[in-house]
Parts: C-alpha cells; sequence; structure tokens
C-alpha cells in the first residue's frame, strides 16, 4: 500500500513514537489523525503540520468517543486507511511487596490492561469496521493495515512490569487474531515491538543509568530513535506481505530480570 494519498489514524500521536510516525507520514503524503490526551502537544503538532493533520481529544477506552471521532475522520479526510495505536501507559509494583507486606494493587493492574489491551482493540476493531466499509486501495483487494504497539516486555518483562508486560503480551497473542479475523475483508495486522527507544522520558535520568541502559542492547550500543519505529511503520504499511507479525526492533536486547 502507497503511503502517499492515504489517511492515518494515530493514538498517541502527540508524543514520542507517535509524533515520530506522524511527521514521517505526512512527509511522504499521508494525512494523519491524532488521538491523544495531551491537548497542547498536538494542537501544536496539528498546527505545525497543517491542513494534514487534524488533532483529536480521545481516550483510547472510550467507545462512543473513539466512534464518534473515526466517523469524522473517514468523512473529513474520505477513509482510513492506516490505524497506528501507540497509546499506552505504564506501572511499576510487584505482584507482592514483601517489604510492605502487600500485593499488586488491582486497579492499577485493570488501569495499565483496559489502556494498553483493550484500547488497543477497542480502537482496532473500530478502525477495521470503517477500513471494511471502502473500497480496495490494491490490486490484492486490500483496504487497511493496522499497527498496534507491544515491548519486549511482552516476552521478557523485568521485575515490577507484571501489568505493563501482560498489556503487551496480550497485544502480541491478539495480533495473528486479528489478522485471521480481518483477512476476508482486505485489512492487515501487525505489531511492532520495540526495546529500549530514546523518549524525552530517558532525558531524566541520570548519565550513569543512561549509560548502562545503552550497554545493555547488543549491536548497535545505544538506545533506539523514534523515528526508527516510524521507518518501520512505513515499511509496514508500503509492503503488502508483511502480515500477522511481531516485529521486535529492539538492537538485539534481550531483558534481564532486572
Amino acid at each position: 500500500m502507497e503511503l502517499k494519498g492515504k489517511v492515518a489514524l494515530v493514538t498517541g500521536g502527540a508524543s514520542g513514537l507517535g509524533e515520530a510516525t506522524v511527521r514521517r507520514y505526512v512527509d511522504h503524503g499521508a494525512r494523519v489523525a491524532i488521538l491523544d490526551m495531551n491537548d497542547e502537544r498536538g494542537e501544536a503538532l496539528a498546527s505545525e503540520l497543517g491542513d494534514a493533520v487534524r488533532y483529536y481529544n480521545a481516550n483510547v477506552v472510550d467507545e462512543d468517543r473513539v466512534a464518534e471521532i473515526i466517523a469524522d475522520v473517514a468523512k473529513e479526510f474520505g477513509g482510513i486507511h492506516i490505524c497506528n495505536n501507540y497509546a499506552g501507559i505504564g506501572s511499576a509494583a510487584k505482584t507482592y511487596n514483601a517489604k510492605k507486606d502487600e500485593p499488586h494493587p488491582l486497579d492499577v493492574f485493570r488501569r495499565v490492561l483496559d489502556v494498553n489491551l483493550i484500547g488497543t482493540f477497542n480502537v482496532a476493531r473500530l478502525a477495521a469496521q470503517q477500513m471494511a466499509k471502502q473500497e480496495p486501495v490494491t490490486e490484492d483487494g486490500q483496504r487497511g493495515v493496522i499497527i498496534n504497539t507491544a515491548s519486549v516486555a511482552g516476552y521478557e518483562g523485568q521485575i515490577g512490569q507484571v501489568a505493563y508486560s501482560a498489556s503487551k503480551g496480550g497485544v502480541i497473542g491478539m495480533t495473528i487474531v486479528i489478522a485471521r479475523d480481518l483477512a476476508q475483508v482486505g485489512v492487515r495486522c501487525n505489531t511492532i515491538v520495540p526495546g529500549l527507544i530514546h523518549t524525552p522520558l530517558f532525558d531524566t535520568l541520570p548519565e550513569h543509568i543512561f549509560t548502562a541502559l545503552e550497554n545493555t542492547v547488543l549491536y548497535p550500543n545505544r538506545l533506539g530513535k523514534p523515528d526508527e519505529i516510524a521507518m518501520l511503520s512505513q515499511q509496514i504499511v508500503e509492503n503488502d506481505y508483511i502480515n500477522g507479525e511481531c516485529i521486535r526492533m529492539d538492537g538485539g536486547i534481550r531483558m534481564t530480570p532486572r
């Protein structure tokens, strides 16, 4: 599927990996709808990039709001061909904290799964519904592509990442099933599995911790760049034979217990 002239929906698109993907898509001729809850950054990015971008404030777990936005994007831009799900949150808590004699707070576990797993599925299913109504855009009958985002923690979660790892493992697990479910309507589904990517969060770390994290990466010995994730997203869009895949983008890292 050629990126030029297509319409993309990008959750978490106001910053980090989502912002990098929005910028790359626009640079290659796509129009983009950003779904985020950071109004300041979302509106600023839409203003900077011009008429090719719309910003919508949305919680990805809100069924009615997401459906409303998808309908509006389809009306304004003429359809939706690409859905990138980047929106997500994390937490740090052990299954059982022996020092405090406390189990993992259930509400925290539930909230992480709500946003990362249920929110991802909510947007994906509603985007798929819209894609299925559209005319094919390739000679193979393709109508769209869904690109979800997991994490290497979905395979090798560290101590204290039980909620985050469970949510990302769920995203990995549903990838092939969504691809199979949507094959008959010409919609592909893949998942990007990032390792340590240099988002602004890492700039707050002391230098010795930052360097230690870089040294855990097999090669190259550095954190990944957001645009490298965006580049992979573009390649997934443009290569019609990539389907049902979970693609690690991590420099060969294998996470240690802590």
